[in-house]
Formats: C-alpha cells, structure tokens, sequence
C-alpha cells in the first residue's frame, strides 16, 4: 500500500474517479491539499475562480451540461462560508457537486483559531453545511479518508442527485498513513431502478381511462436522461406535454405535442392545458409553488379532481403537494418506458383534444410575437431572445439568470435538447448564471454558450467573465441593462403601488448604470453596446461568431413588462391595502390544495 498524504489521498482519488476539473481559491486552509493537485499522479486542471460562491456555481453549471460531478475546495472559514449559496442552489435543483473545505487542525479545535466558528461548538462551520447538502462528513483521520471520498461519490451519483461537503483538517491533509485507493465502480450500485410491476399496472390503467391526459416534465427528467423516453410516450398515447423551470429542454419545444410551460411564469397553453387535464403524468417534478401557481385549483393543476400519477426517485417528493393515484419510486426512464410498454398498441385520436391545443399555441404565438418582435428601443426583455433564437443552433446552451430575463427565457426562447437550457430554477440565485456558464462551456467545449442575464444579476459575480479569459472558455454574456432589479420592482408595484431599493440611481433619480461594454474590454473580452434596433441582431452575431470571450451590453427598457403572469404566485398582501387587491389575494389563497 502506498504511503500518501491525505492531500495525496483526495487528489489521486478525483482523478481515479474521473474528475476533469477542480475549481476553487486555495486558501491557506487547503494548501496541502491543492499542493498535491501539481503531483504527475493526480495533476487534474485547476480553475482558479474570483469568489468561492462561483467555484460551486461553476461546478453546478458543468454538472447540468454533462451529468459529471466536478470538485469546488475552498479554505476554512469565510472560503468555507462563502460556498454555502452555491451549496444551496445545487441542493435545491438537484444537482451533484462534491465541495471540499479545510478545517481547523483536529489538536486546535474549539482555541478559537483564524478563522473557525467555536461559540457554540468547536468548528461549528459543518452544521451550516447540512442544511444545504445531501449528505455531509468530517474526515478526522488520514486512513478513512478512501471511504469518505467513496461514500460522498455513492451519495452524489445515486438516487437524487445533490451536492456532497467533505471537510478536511488541515492537519489530516498534511499527515500521511498506508492505504488503498477504492475502486469506485466496486462501491457503487450497478444498474438503474426499476419500477414496481403493479405500480406500472395501476399507472396505464389511469392513463387507459384518460381522456385530457398531460405529462409534466420536471428536472429529474433532464437529469435522469429521460427525455427519449418522454418523447416515446408522448407520441405513443397522444399526450401532450408541459415543463417547469428545470424541466425545460427535456422536451423538443417545436413538437406539436408541446404545449408550453407551467406556473406564474408559465405560458397560456401550458397552464390551460394542465389545469383541465384529468389526469397529470408527472416525471422527476417536485411541484414548487412557482411551478404549480401556489397550488390555487383550475390556475396550473386541478389535482384532485385530476388524477396523479407521480414517478419521481425520490419517494420524499410523493404525495408531499398533490395526493398521488398512483405513486411510482424509480428512475424516470425505466419507469416511463415500463409504463409506454403496458399501453395498447392503437394510439388514441385526441383530435379535438389537440386542435384545441394548436388553436392556444396559435393565440399564444401572436402574443408573444408583440415583446419579442417588436422595435421599441430600449429594448423588451423578449427583443433579445428572438434574435439569439434566430442565430444560434439548435444545440446551442442558454446559461439565464434570474428575475425577468429567467420568465422571458422560460416563455419566449424555445430549446429543443436536453441539457441546453439552465437556470437556478429552485433556488433563483443571483449571482449564478456568470461562473454556472463557464462551467458548461467546459462541459459542453463544441457548443455555443450564451449566458443572458440582468444588470442585477450580472453584477453579483461579474467579475467571473475573466474566467473566460484566463481559461480560453469563449462564452458570450448577454447583459440585459434596465439599471435595477426591475422584476423586484414590478412585484412590488403591483402589489403596494410603490417601491424601494430596486432602481439604480444617482442622488438626483436619473438613472445609474455603469458601463459594461468598457467593463467587459477591461476584463479582455470582446465587448460592444447595442445603440439601437437595427444593431441588435449584427452584434449578436458578431459576438457568437467571434468564437471568443464575449459580452454584449442590450439597453433595456425599464417600463417594458418582463415575462407574463399567466399563472399566480402567493403573494400575502399587507393588511393596509384594503382594495380589490386584497379581496383578490385572498379570493385566490382560498383555492390552494396544498394543506
């Protein structure tokens, strides 16, 4: 058995278990552990980020465009703290990232040492991990470390995905002992989980007797690979199909069978069609109260009357926001392909059922076609996304941060492959989308990558552009300027007639914006300013033609509406607004079925 430092340990382990990158800042806390990231055994590329938060931001990005997990380490500390929302955003998306952190030396615990939280307990930091992680461990010696690093693994690529935090001391890093590397294949499970038969059996029988069936594709179908599946099923019994935040892309959006999105920001189609649906096919959805209009009847889902029948691989999820007909606790694609197997070999007509469908997609087209077509400058958030439609392949990856420009991605830029659509759908980090972009041109390096963002978003990890520069990443950045968080600001226009702290501006109320197109030049990317309607298109395509690290600065209005509302969200109203918007709120409160 070789005698290796735990630092050693933990290096040549990623590398056995094909880990293709590390990101991370190596502050003092886990020097020894990135010093053995150079050894010719285990050297794996390391990128170097300007904020932990983007390390685990970056990995997260990578792991949604590959289904590969990739390492984020970070010191003791505030480089500990600081990964905490990117911890949290991966834990509720349901994505895999291992995150490793330094430690105090094990003999200095709880002297208050640089760095440490020793109030309550001696090295306090692991409790604030556990919260947004799926499992958490504490290595205190050098030989266990090959289990740890294997049962983080198991945890990260089995069952529901999620991120994993392993804290090392730094002694335990420095220290060395003789041990053996475990084969991770020989530690992990072989195989996918199948259904129970007469779960299966229960399922097509519902689905038999149905007669408005939809299916609801959430994350777990992107991340189980079901989208073939889906496809499969769809066609097979005439159904059609709708998709959350996280769910879009499992489905080709030009499909006749697609009937749009769900939720306060979903589309027309897509909730009318689910809501009159009498029976609801969920693959991999959890039913967030943004995906499901706060669970208000007849607005997104009707369930009950509608019947559910709930595939999800987690059996926490089942049953937790609608009662299921039938509950089924296995892998989307097996469970899906069980269920189309079990249908009779006739399709279904459904013609009045889908001429209904095309005659909302039709009505929903001419809609949209007002923001994203029209020539108001500056511009709609919608403008932007019908030409980069326009431009970029079908394969292309659109990386969408959050607030208006999240909703108008999600109703107005249709994708149609998995993987190519990404946002931090359950957490709605700011902050995310710059290093989560970088992260999936790494994975996806033959790809064009597009990152469309707010100003607000942009200028929480703006800095991270230049990852794009000293790692040769050439995404584009597609900054949407309307100076402010103005998806903050029209919720609370509409809710209170007024705001506060969502507009950018000088003492004197004209707005305040700096300039981005000379921020990104500064940070070495190729940058220009759109200065009117007639350039929109001609610099997009300059930017993604360039093939370099690219940012383009859009001018947007911020009167123009962002996405639709067609679904509802809770918004408690303050007991002194005592218009209609409050007998309005709780007129539709009363209609939740959540409880």
């Amino acid at each position: 058995m070789p005698v290796l430092t735990g630092g050693q340990i933990v290096a040549r382990t990623l590398r056995n278990y094909g880990v293709d990158y590390v990101a991370g800042i190596p502050g003092h806390g886990i020097w020894s552990l990135t010093d053995a990231l150079l050894d010719q055994e285990s050297r794996i590329p390391f990128i170097q980020v300007f904020h932990e938060q983007s390390a685990v931001h970056l990995a997260d990005g990578y792991y949604r465009t590959t289904g590969r997990p990739m390492a984020a380490v970070t010191s003791i500390g505030a480089g500990a703290s600081n990964t905490v929302i990117g911890m949290a955003t991966a834990f509720a998306d349901s994505t895999s990232v291992l995150v490793v952190t330094g430690g105090p030396p094990t003999h200095m615990r709880g002297h208050g040492l640089l760095q440490e939280l020793d109030r309550y307990t001696a090295n306090d930091f692991p409790k604030v991990a556990e919260a947004v992680s799926k499992r958490h461990w504490v290595a205190t010696r050098v030989d266990e470390l090959p289990f740890v690093l294997h049962r983080s693994f198991n945890s990260m690529l089995t069952g529901r995905p999620g991120p994993v935090h392993v804290e090392i001391p730094m002694d335990v890093q420095a220290e060395s002992a003789d041990v053996s590397l475990h084969d991770l294949a020989a530690r992990l499970p072989v195989g996918r989980q199948y259904p129970d038969p007469e779960a299966v059996d229960r399922a097509a029988a519902v689905l038999r007797a149905a007669e408005r069936p939809v299916i609801v594709v959430g994350g777990g179908t992107v991340s189980g690979d079901a989208g073939q599946e889906v496809l499969g099923l769809a066609e097979r019994w005439n159904v059609p199909v709708v998709t959350t935040w996280n769910g879009k892309s499992a489905f080709p959006e030009d499909h006749p069978l697609f009937a749009g999105s769900v939720g306060q920001t979903g589309t027309i189609p897509g909730n009318g069609i689910a809501a009159a649906a009498d029976v609801v096919v969920a693959v991999g959805c959890r039913f967030t109260d943004w995906s499901a209009s706060s669970y208000a009847q007849g607005v997104s889902f009707s369930i009950p009357p509608a019947k559910l029948i709930h595939i999800d691989v987690d059996p926490h999820e089942i049953g937790k926001n609608y009662p299921a007909e039938v509950g089924i606790v296995a892998d989307a694609r097996c469970a899906v392909a069980a269920i189309t197997d079990s249908l009779p070999a006739a399709t279904p007509a459904r013609a009045e059922y889908l001429t209904h469908l095309a005659t909302l997609k039709e009505d929903w087209e001419r809609k949209l076609a007002g923001r994203r077509d029209s020539n108001r400058f500056p511009f709609t958030s919608q403008r932007p996304l019908g030409a980069l439609r326009k431009i970029l392949p079908r394969d292309a990856v659109i990386v969408v941060g959050s607030g208006n420009t999240q909703g108008a991605v999600k109703q107005t830029f249709p994708v149609y492959e998995p993987r190519t659509h990404l946002t931090s759908g359950g957490f709605s980090s700011m902050g995310w989308a710059v290093p989560a972009a970088v992260g999936a041109k790494l994975g996806r390096p033959e790809a064009d990558v597009v990152c469309v963002l707010g100003d607000g978003d942009f200028l929480m990890t703006a800095q991270e552009i230049a990852l794009s520069v000293t790692n040769d990443v050439p995404v584009v950045y597609v900054v949407q300027n309307n100076a402010g968080y103005m998806s903050i600001r029209g919720g609370q226009r509409k809710q209170t007639s007024r705001h506060i702290g969502t507009e950018f501006n000088h003492p004197g109320g004209e707005p305040y914006s700096p300039d981005y197109a000379a921020l990104g030049k500064a940070f070495g990317l190729r940058s220009w300013r759109v200065e009117g309607p007639d350039e929109l298109e001609p610099t997009l395509r300059k930017a993604i033609e360039s093939r370099a690290p690219a940012l383009v600065e859009v001018p947007t209005d911020r009167d123009a509406a962002g996405p639709w509302t067609p679904g509802w969200w809770d918004f408690p109203v303050p007991a002194y607004i005592t218009d209609e918007r409050q007998d309005e709120y709780h007129r539709t409160r009363a209609r939740e079925q959540h409880l």
